[in-house]
C-alpha cells in the first residue's frame, strides 16, 4: 500500500469530530488523557490523523461517558485494552461493574417515570372533567382553619 492510500484511509480530526460528535478539543483531552488505545499519527506537518480503528474505539468512549461511566474507569479500561491480551477479566469486571451501576439508574429512571404518568394522568383526568378542585395547589391562597364543632370540647394544654 503507498502512502497516499494509507492516508485517503486517515481521517483528520475534524473529520473524526464530525462522525462521533465529540469536539476537536475533546479529541486532544482524550488523546492528551490517554484514553485511546493507541498513538494518533502524525502527518510530516505534525497534523493529527486518526485510523477507522480509533473512531470505532472513540464511538466506544462516547456511549461510556453519555452513560456516566467516570474518566477515571474509562482511562483503566483504556489502559487494559492497550496492554493487549491477557486482562480480559480485568476489562469484564470494570464493565460488569459499569453496568450494574447504569442497570441501577435505569430502575431509578423508571421509577421517576411512573410518578410523572401517574401526575399527567391526574391532570389530564381533572382537565376532562374541567375541574381542577381536588388538586394541590401551592399557589392558592389558604382558606381559614374552620372552627371545631360545637359539640368538641377544647383540648387542655
Amino acid at each position: 500500500m503507498t502512502t497516499a492510500e494509507n492516508a485517503a484511509r486517515t481521517l483528520s480530526i475534524g473529520e473524526v469530530a464530525e462522525r462521533t460528535g465529540l469536539s476537536v478539543h475533546a479529541l486532544r483531552f482524550y488523546e492528551r488523557e490517554g484514553l485511546l488505545v493507541g498513538p494518533v499519527r502524525r502527518t510530516a506537518g505534525g497534523r493529527r490523523r486518526y485510523s477507522p480503528l480509533d473512531v470505532d474505539w472513540l464511538l466506544i468512549c462516547v456511549k461510556l461517558r453519555e452513560s456516566g461511566m467516570p474518566l477515571a474507569d474509562l482511562e483503566r479500561f483504556a489502559g487494559l485494552v492497550r496492554s493487549g491480551p491477557g486482562n480480559e477479566a480485568e476489562r469484564l469486571g470494570l464493565l460488569d461493574a459499569h453496568r450494574r451501576r447504569v442497570d441501577a439508574q435505569i430502575r431509578a429512571l423508571e421509577e421517576c417515570r411512573s410518578v410523572i404518568a401517574w401526575k399527567v394522568d391526574v391532570y389530564a383526568e381533572h382537565l376532562a372533567r374541567g375541574s381542577a378542585d381536588g388538586l394541590w395547589d401551592p399557589t392558592a391562597r389558604s382558606s381559614p382553619v374552620p372552627d371545631p364543632a360545637p359539640d368538641s370540647a377544647p383540648d387542655s394544654a
